[in-house]
């Protein structure tokens, strides 16, 4: 593959310090963590599928807003923000070319793990993973095409058969959690547990794997400014997704769940094409600039789940006061009201103020917070 000179000087090549990860005991664990990568994706597959109703998919299927939506935020926000991210901090063509790899993938399987920390809509959540990793198959050529033109003249080689793989990755194990919540109701509920509790103990193991294979080379290796890349990147992601399904009016529990789809990339995919697409003197250390980006999406997700579950957990509690009020007016327990109608029913009430009309008054307030709480 003909390259201009001014690739053909990474930051480290395969003899320098990242390099020595990728040999010998490198390799095997390459393939551990590929290997607990999938373990991951079926398990989270399987588990989020039990979630879903076909009634519920229908219902986006005869509306596809929400996926619409979803499509233009995975790729058109993520791909912008990428080629104006490498503009901004002037990436050489190597640096800036990974980067744009990164922005371009459809979205990733965390995107619905989060999704459900968030209480979003996982019928849409895996909708629009799904259709984000078919539509990948055009969009993501045609968009590194457009893009890569305003980097540098350079050829690439789009995967497809990985991509067909991530795709019944996705597709299969929802299939089966979709029939087991279909067939076997009672059992989707334990199978979700379970397979959250073991997709934690795979997680840990991932990032122990990750850890071993990396070592401290990922802090020698990049750059302060693909450092800082890694981080705006999801967090901008996330943002803009947000507004966007705000400027087109969803609910916030669908704009939770596509602030997540835009901003959780399918880094397996990105990984692999880095790997098909340059010559490893010329990439270095660079394929592994998506453990960098998934770092920082998680870390970035996490706090924004974090920042939610006060959220509602304050809210929860500030609202807790009001709806006993609510619930002691309808059943006519409140204190000071129960004492105003016992002096009313023994002393007389007063013209147009009987027991009657405030037990009247007492139902028209508790249908009134009741209209409220519902909007």
């Amino acid at each position: 593959m003909a390259l201009n000179s001014s690739w053909e000087s990474p930051p480290f090549g395969l003899n320098g310090s990242a390099g020595n990860a990728t040999g010998g005991h490198g390799a095997i664990l390459d393939e551990a963590v590929n290997a607990v990568t999938t373990a991951v994706l079926v398990v989270t597959m399987v588990s989020l599928g039990c979630t879903m109703e076909l009634e519920h998919i229908g219902a986006h299927l005869r509306k596809p807003r929400g996926i619409f939506i979803a499509v233009l935020a995975q790729f058109g926000i993520m791909p912008l923000t990428a080629f104006a991210l490498a503009k901004v901090f002037r990436l050489n063509p190597v640096e800036a070319v990974t980067v744009l790899i990164c922005g371009c993938c459809p979205g990733g399987n965390l995107s619905n793990v989060f999704a459900l920390a968030l209480d979003g809509d996982m019928n849409l959540s895996i909708l629009m993973t799904t259709c984000s990793t078919v539509l990948a198959l055009g969009m993501m050529p045609l968009l590194l095409w457009a893009y890569s033109h305003g980097l540098s003249d350079t050829r690439f080689v789009i995967p497809y058969a990985k991509i067909s793989i991530a795709l019944a990755l996705i597709l299969l194990p929802c299939t089966v959690g979709i029939f087991i919540n279909a067939k076997f109701p009672k059992y989707s509920r334990v199978i979700l547990r379970g397979g959250m509790l073991l997709l934690l103990l795979i997680s840990v193991a991932l990032v122990v794997l990750s850890a071993l294979y990396v070592g401290s080379a990922i802090w020698r290796v990049f750059s302060p400014t693909l450092i800082s890349i890694g981080l705006l990147m999801p967090l901008l992601g996330y943002t803009l997704g947000f507004v966007l399904a705000g400027l087109f009016r969803l609910s916030y529990k669908c704009r939770r769940t596509v602030s997540m789809e835009t901003g959780c990339q399918n880094l397996q995919l990105c990984t692999a094409v880095l790997k098909l697409t340059f010559d490893p003197q010329v990439i270095g250390p660079l394929y592994l600039f998506p453990l960098l980006y998934i770092f920082f999406q998680v870390v970035t997700a996490l706090l924004f789940v974090l920042v939610y579950r006060f959220y509602v957990h304050c809210y929860h509690k500030q609202r807790q006061p009001q709806t006993e009020s609510v619930n002691a007016i309808y059943t006519g327990k409140a204190e000071v009201e129960d004492m105003d109608v016992e002096s009313t029913a023994r002393e007389g009430a007063p013209a147009g103020h009987n027991s009657e009309t405030v037990s009247w008054k007492r139902k028209l307030s508790w249908w009134k917070v009741k209209k409220r709480e519902e909007r």
